[in-house]
């Protein structure tokens, strides 16, 4: 019953101006951010924990309201994609350094998209689908399957397919063999079994070699790539230059130099623009649990 009435919600947003959609979900985020303590101070300990006095209260407050109000444009990107064609979406989103693929595909590589969760991530691989090319993602099942189902729905509008993370490795190197494209977040806390330890914001946590794994092997390109926008109306898919991967005779030590490059990236991305970063995540949770205890 709350899905079908989900559902009806979304016919009656996409019948309501574009204005109207906007406002709605702002003010929505507006009430999240007061009403759910737990994520606030998620957020706020995040924060704290990588800036420290460095960063003022006021502006600690200001990202973790902006933080609440992404993630629920986020969703409401995931309900407008569904209904848009690729000239809609190009009036949205503008391409940087496309060359970097380019270059990739025309040695015969294929691409490995790294990424977080930053600003409008779900517009950003729908870009990368309609304009790049279409591309596996992985994720995280979730408990709803009815959600989950509409949610991955709408990442396949353009021809984006979803593999689920459990299992994943063979499914991926299949696809790096075929020169097909797939994406892997790196911003996702790991367990001390998973993953190997780099410096990020200052702090040492784990981060998937996943990326670094497949290039290596099966000579693919790693090319991060994120989203950001000035105004919530237009958006700049930035791809950034390949990182590259050695091949020597020491792979654990190729592996980590790899990795540690993506964290490097992500890092001066954070901290150039840290608004855009999903500050309500427990990140550090694995390494660090003792700051999110009350």
């Amino acid at each position: 019953m709350g899905f079908k009435l989900f559902l009806l919600l979304e016919k009656i947003l996409m019948i309501l101006p574009k204005s109207f959609r906007k406002g709605f979900f702002s003010m929505l985020a507006t009430i999240a951010y007061y009403a759910s303590s737990r994520y606030r101070n998620i957020a706020y300990k995040n924060l704290d924990f990588v800036f420290g006095s460095n960063m003022s209260d006021d502006e600690k407050k200001e990202i973790t309201k902006y933080s609440f109000k992404n993630l629920l444009f986020n969703f409401l990107h995931l309900i407008e994609i569904k209904h848009m064609s690729k000239e809609d979406l190009a009036k949205k989103v503008t391409i940087q350094n496309i060359q970097a693929v380019q270059k990739a595909h025309k040695d015969g590589r294929a691409v490995i998209y790294v990424t977080p969760h930053y600003s409008a991530w779900e517009l950003g691989g729908a870009s990368i689908g309609a304009f790049i090319e279409p591309i596996t993602a992985v994720y995280k099942s979730m408990k709803n399957k009815q959600y989950e189902e509409w949610l991955l729905d709408s990442r396949a509008h353009f021809s984006n397919k979803s593999l689920e993370k459990r299992n994943v490795l063979k499914p991926l190197i299949k696809l790096i063999k075929n020169g097909e494209g797939c994406g892997i977040v790196i911003d996702t806390s790991l367990n001390k079994r998973e993953g190997l330890e780099v410096d990020f914001l200052g702090k040492k946590i784990r981060q998937t070699a996943t990326p670094a794994f497949l290039a290596r092997k099966y000579n693919a390109a790693i090319i991060p790539i994120t989203i950001r926008t000035d105004d919530e109306e237009n958006y700049t898919l930035m791809l950034f230059d390949e990182i590259p991967v050695e091949k020597t005779d020491d792979e654990q030590a190729d592996l980590q130099k790899a990795t540690q490059l993506q964290a490097d990236w992500l890092n001066k991305l954070v901290l150039d623009e840290p608004k855009f970063w999903f500050w309500v995540h427990r990140r550090f949770k694995s390494e660090y649990p003792e700051i999110y205890k009350k």
